[in-house]
């Protein structure tokens, strides 16, 4: 048949015969809503970046307002946490590929892009329906105009695989450039792990700690100890039953590694609590040597109440009492919430400045200072602080902290112990803080940590908290440096202090 026979009378060409099909990418076929699971990573990504919120206290609301079922809310979860989590790497590949700076890009268009990205590279996602939903989800929630890019850009990140964009973009790269994009972290962020590593003898497993910050965590129960209603006892039962496991480490601890925690029992009593159990192991350290009667406790930075409650529940059981405060009327109302199932008894709450502590004039036997600080500690919860942390926060950060120890000494009794806490291994943040404090307080002796560690420790955990043979200098001998790739906790800091007797 020649060119001219497929024509009509009014000179159009007509079909060539057969089933017309129809481009996978045509406009007509594409999708022009959102996929509800990729809709929640969306919005929590736009908060994140419009609100500065925490991921992981939007999504939760999102996916309940989404009515997401157990499939759905999963896929929304490693979706989001994802995306949050290597959005520097996005970002470097997505700049191959876009043709111009990435921020002239509407900030929603990025998200989109990034969300895109990691389902492409990361997810176990088809090419075609990565590509396609994220275009529909663009055209619901932005407007057709940016469809095109998108679509087009997405074809170009999806030619390549995850690994080839990385050994590509790395091979001009210095080691820890290069580790920083392999693994998702800022270059600051990496050579600040790899200082504090080196400081506690470790300095070869940087690959390891920075792999074990993008591992999804696991969720970590403590049930308060006491007489409570329910116990604490009773509750772990419940989880373990429910599929949680009791902690190798630590009694009255359990990980959870599925499910809905609101659902189960204790939960709504606040007798059962997610909590980090290196948080919990440093809170029971700091109270393993004998307690005296009529103790005073301080806890002197308490928001939002997961250290205050065990230690309340702690001093309600030897007839003590814990001073909870928290600068921050928000936080504290959290923090009275979370100290709520502790006979009232036993704990009491102050809404006002650390600082001012010693305006209550009264001396504690007993303080911990959990400071503020830049939480590298906890990259793997709350995965978008590594994108929104700069080097300059230390100097405003580590200024405070100081100040909060030195208001902390004034009030401690003598013989008294003072407890030190970061959830930040920065050595800026530990390490220095302490000998700073040490060469100002001539008062104060430094306690090895890894005793009281080990007091409070099963046997696993105890051996697991042994000092290592090289650190660098007697207090990283006598600090506590905890890792997600060792302990599978939270990378935090512990340093115990006492005052000199009268």
């Amino acid at each position: 048949m020649s060119r001219d026979d497929r024509r009509n009378h009014k000179g159009r060409q007509r079909n060539r015969g057969g089933q017309r099909q129809f481009s996978r990418s045509a406009p007509s076929q594409r999708s022009r809503r959102a996929d509800p699971a990729r809709l929640v990573a969306f919005r929590v990504l736009r908060a994140v970046a419009l609100d500065d919120a925490y991921a992981n206290l939007v999504l939760p609301a999102e996916i309940r307002r989404a009515k997401l079922d157990k499939r759905d809310a999963a896929f929304a979860t490693e979706l989001t946490y994802g995306a949050l989590r290597a959005q520097g790497t996005y970002d470097t590949i997505l700049g191959q590929n876009v043709d111009r700076k990435l921020t002239e890009l509407d900030p929603p268009v990025l998200n989109a892009l990034r969300l895109g990205a990691h389902q492409l590279l990361q997810m176990r996602v088809d090419t075609h329906a990565a590509v396609n939903e994220t275009v529909g989800l663009v055209r619901d929630q932005i407007g057709t105009g940016p469809s095109g890019l998108v679509n087009a850009v997405l074809r170009k990140v999806g030619e390549k695989s995850y690994q080839q964009w990385v050994d590509e973009l790395t091979a001009d790269l210095g080691e820890v450039e290069a580790l920083a994009l392999r693994h998702a972290h800022p270059t600051w962020v990496v050579r600040a792990l790899r200082q504090a590593l080196k400081a506690q003898g470790r300095g070869e497993e940087l690959a390891e700690l920075l792999a074990a910050d993008n591992a999804a965590p696991e969720v970590h129960l403590v049930g308060l100890p006491g007489e409570l209603e329910p116990t604490g006892y009773e509750v772990l039962t419940s989880a373990v039953e429910a599929g949680a496991q009791l902690s190798e480490y630590l009694e009255g601890a359990a990980v959870f590694r599925g499910g809905d925690i609101g659902r189960l029992p204790g939960v709504a009593e606040g007798v059962l609590r997610v909590q980090d159990i290196g948080s919990q192991w440093i809170a029971q350290a700091l109270t393993s040597p004998t307690v005296g009667p009529g103790e005073r406790w301080l806890d002197l930075c308490a928001g939002p109440g997961g250290k205050a409650a065990l230690l309340a529940a702690l001093a309600a059981e030897y007839e003590v009492h814990l001073q909870a405060n928290e600068p921050t009327p928000h936080r504290a109302e959290l923090v009275q919430k979370a100290l709520s199932p502790v006979p009232q008894q036993a704990w009491s709450l102050r809404t006002g400045d650390g600082r001012t502590i010693g305006e209550l004039d009264t001396d504690f036997d007993r303080i911990i200072v959990d400071a503020p600080c830049t939480g590298l500690g906890a990259l793997r919860r709350r995965p978008e602080s590594r994108w929104r942390r700069t080097p300059s926060d230390l100097a405003e950060l580590t200024v405070l902290q100081a100040e909060l120890i030195d208001a902390a000494a004034g009030v401690l009794a003598p013989d008294g112990l003072l407890a030190y806490v970061t959830c930040s291994p920065h050595m800026a943040e530990t390490l220095v803080q302490v000998e700073d404090a040490l060469s100002r307080h001539a008062d104060l002796e430094l306690l090895d940590a890894h005793e009281f560690m080990a007091e409070v420790a099963l046997p696993s955990g105890a051996e697991l908290v042994q000092p290592q043979q090289n650190p660098t200098g007697e207090v990283a001998a006598k600090t506590v440096q905890l890792w997600p790739h060792i302990h599978g906790t939270d990378a935090m800091f512990f340093a115990l202090l006492r005052k000199a007797p009268v």
